[in-house]
């Protein structure tokens, strides 16, 4: 059975077909066994990608039926499940986005199944230090960060790649369970979450990345090549001017300048 999957070490999309994905099942059965019967499972799965082709593997602990001749496992009663391969599911960082940012969303993605509401206490940190350095916005209470990040837009004061959009992306993932408690107290203050609302929390951060910072990014390297090119171009308008100088008092019976003639020239 083909399914849609995202690499974890390459991150990207692709539909997964039988010969790329395998699944180990493993009953577990105890005399007198409080949680009844169970299995774990481990799947594997490899990356299509050419350039990865890497493999990432998962363990699961759940449920099981046996009915005499077969074990089935119950993926509605799952009691651990996690990606040991890699370990957590952050994506790799450009260098450009700083260093004490992407450790933090790094280790939220790290820890996210384990433990939710310290994934998203480090998330929001995420947030606030790329307000603080890409808008330059710095206040008391994240909450407070984001007001002053959608009046910097209104004033047109924002740096250019900080979209109304990704505001208001921010506006509405505070709506989802307790996130909105989240960013309106203390940064460093924990609050109860389920790991579905630090997920979204960790794909607002990505999305800020690719927004803010890989925009940005993006732009310099264009200018910069613009002005690379005009640059070329004046350097070799410059040679033409002059070498168009020379053919011209080569015509009249002009003296050349020789290089000993601007050696002397420049010693004087």
């Amino acid at each position: 059975m083909s399914f849609s999957w995202n690499c974890p070490f390459c991150s990207s999309t692709q539909t997964v077909v039988p010969d790329k994905h395998t699944v180990y099942d493993h009953h577990i059965k105890f005399e007198h066994q409080a949680e009844g019967l169970m299995m774990s499972r481990m799947s594997a799965t490899s990356c299509a990608n050419r350039s990865c082709q890497r493999t990432s593997f998962r363990i699961q602990i759940g449920g099981a039926t046996y009915t005499g001749s077969s074990w089935t496992f119950k993926s509605g009663s799952i009691l651990f499940s996690q990606q040991i391969v890699p370990q957590g599911t952050a994506k790799p960082q450009p260098s450009y986005i700083p260093s004490a940012i992407v450790e933090d969303y790094t280790e939220a993605c790290l820890i996210r199944e384990l433990s939710p509401k310290a994934a998203a206490t480090l998330i929001r940190r995420c947030i606030q230090g790329m307000i603080r350095d890409f808008a330059g916005i710095s206040k008391p209470r994240l909450i407070d960060e984001i007001k002053a990040l959608r009046k910097a837009i209104d004033d047109g004061s924002a740096d250019r790649s900080i979209s109304i959009e990704s505001v208001d992306a921010i506006d509405a993932v505070r709506s989802i369970g307790n996130i909105g408690a989240h960013m309106e107290r203390d940064i460093n203050e924990i609050v109860e979450v389920d790991p579905g609302e630090a997920q979204a929390l960790i794909e607002l951060v990505e999305m800020l990345f690719d927004e803010w910072y890989s925009a940005r990014e993006k732009r310099r390297k264009r200018l910069s090549s613009v002005l690379n090119i005009a640059d070329d171009k004046k350097a070799t308008k410059s040679g033409v001017v002059v070498a168009n100088a020379s053919v011209v008092n080569a015509m009249l019976g002009m003296p050349q300048a020789s290089d000993s003639d601007n050696d002397v020239a420049g010693a004087d």
